[in-house]
């Protein structure tokens, strides 16, 4: 769903980045009266609305805020900000499986909570967008993962061929409040918009206690680390924490000394060097330390493009060969470790457990994983990738097929390509990435 902001909030966002950018070092000191500014709360409530989600602790749904009038529901909502009565809930954290087996940690804030975080989001963006690094490509207006990923594919062939293939442990988990609160100062004095981003930090966490019953941790608050799980406000602080390791490395000289580039996305980030990767690595292990932040030592490794590849943001960097001459040159590709989830995922929807749902209804569902993934995975050598998803996706629905109408295996050649995609209209991956101006399937 596309949105587009109203002109006064995009007024006000213009207005506070201008005198962001005009003036580095000045500090803002009235912002917190802009996010229950009725547009600001009514635009907040709008980008969350968009991307759906579940209930929080509270069990306060959109459908029901709906039901009893959004209007009023806001309000309310800014009442309490302007009387500062109001005070963040408890995050409820569930777990979702990973494709290695293992559960990550998914945070659900309230309703409540996440219009309220946006609100302050809309308001701060605009003013650390104007500080943010060229390296930062992660959740910022005008900047993508596909911008980061030509970058990495300008910078390999422009001769920056070692490469640091960088890992953090647990990044958004362990930023120090007290320095990312020094950070955020720096330009935000106003005492009322501080106080409410550290009881967003601090915010409790609800989860299973194993025995039919909740609990509650506060680890956040206890380790003074983190910021909050699934919260509009997360990516924000992390890309303005992540941005003094960025700024600290230019400062110390490691990118001229060492002519080392960083390409940054979110928690992710490559170092790529003419030369000396060792004393790269070394330098930013140094300066992690400082941060207090943590290097996942089996996970980083230093790589030399062409006799190795990496993978960054789901794709495998290095060499590659032109179908048709064999020709070498330095390309992107889909990363094995992402077809193989994908594959995974597509097996997952097409287990007999689903044969009860219609076949239109099936093969939409279908549809949708693989145009988003495909929207993604557009970005250099693609028809190798997409011809084994598409061959995947045919083999699994023609066994969900045989599975819903008890036909047995030796006939489900009954349910030919021409079946599957003309008439029941699956999608097929490589028909569909050659009417797209931007994939160059190779």
């Amino acid at each position: 769903m596309s949105l587009t902001t109203p002109p006064k909030v995009r007024q006000l966002q213009r207005a506070l980045y201008a005198k962001a950018k005009a003036n580095p070092t000045y500090r803002f000191y009235a912002l917190y009266d802009k996010i229950y500014r009725k547009d600001v709360l009514l635009w907040a409530w709008s980008c969350c609305r968009a991307k759906g989600g579940s209930a929080g602790v509270d069990g306060q749904s959109f459908a029901g805020i709906e039901a009893k009038g959004v209007e009023a529901w806001l309000d309310q909502l800014a009442k309490e900000l302007k009387e500062k009565t109001y005070r963040p809930q408890a995050v409820r954290r569930v777990m979702i499986p990973k494709p290695d087996g293992k559960k990550r940690p998914l945070g659900i804030p309230t309703i409540k909570d996440r219009v309220t975080q946006m609100a302050a989001v809309i308001v701060l963006e605009a003013i650390f967008e104007a500080d943010l690094t060229e390296e930062q490509y992660a959740y910022r207006p005008q900047r993508s993962a596909h911008d980061a990923l030509n970058e990495v594919h300008a910078l390999l062939n422009q001769g920056y061929r070692e490469v640091v293939d960088a890992d953090l442990s647990s990044y958004f988990d362990t930023i120090p409040h007290q320095e990312l609160m020094k950070s955020i100062a720096r330009r935000v004095s106003d005492g009322a918009m501080l106080a409410l981003i550290k009881r967003w930090l601090e915010m409790a966490v609800e989860d299973e206690d194993g025995k039919g019953g909740k609990r509650r941790t506060t680890l956040n608050r206890d380790s003074a680390r983190g910021t909050p799980q699934g919260a509009p406000i997360s990516p924000l602080l992390a890309n303005l924490y992540m941005r003094r390791f960025l700024l600290g490395w230019k400062q110390a000289g490691w990118e001229r000394k060492l002519k080392a580039r960083i390409v940054n996305y979110a928690d992710d980030f490559v170092i790529l060097c003419r030369r000396k990767a060792t004393k790269a690595r070394e330098a930013m292990e140094k300066m992690m330390q400082r941060l207090k932040l943590t290097v996942n030592q089996q996970k980083t490794r230093i790589c030399r493009v062409p006799e190795e590849s990496f993978d960054f943001l789901g794709y495998t960097m290095g060499q590659c060969y032109r179908a048709q001459s064999g020709r070498a040159y330095i390309g992107t590709k889909p990363s094995k470790k992402r077809v193989a989830r994908i594959c995974d995922k597509i097996s997952q929807m097409t287990q007999r457990q689903w044969c009860w749902k219609e076949t239109k209804v099936l093969v939409g569902e279908l549809n949708l994983v693989l145009k988003g993934w495909g929207n993604y995975f557009r970005l250099g050598s693609v028809s190798k990738a997409y011809r084994a998803v598409d061959s995947h996706t045919r083999h699994r629905l023609r066994q969900w097929l045989c599975h819903k109408h008890k036909v047995r295996a030796s006939e489900r050649n009954r349910f030919w390509d021409k079946h599957l995609y003309q008439e029941l209209g699956l999608l097929r991956l490589q028909r569909f990435s050659t009417n797209l101006p931007w994939a160059k399937a190779i």
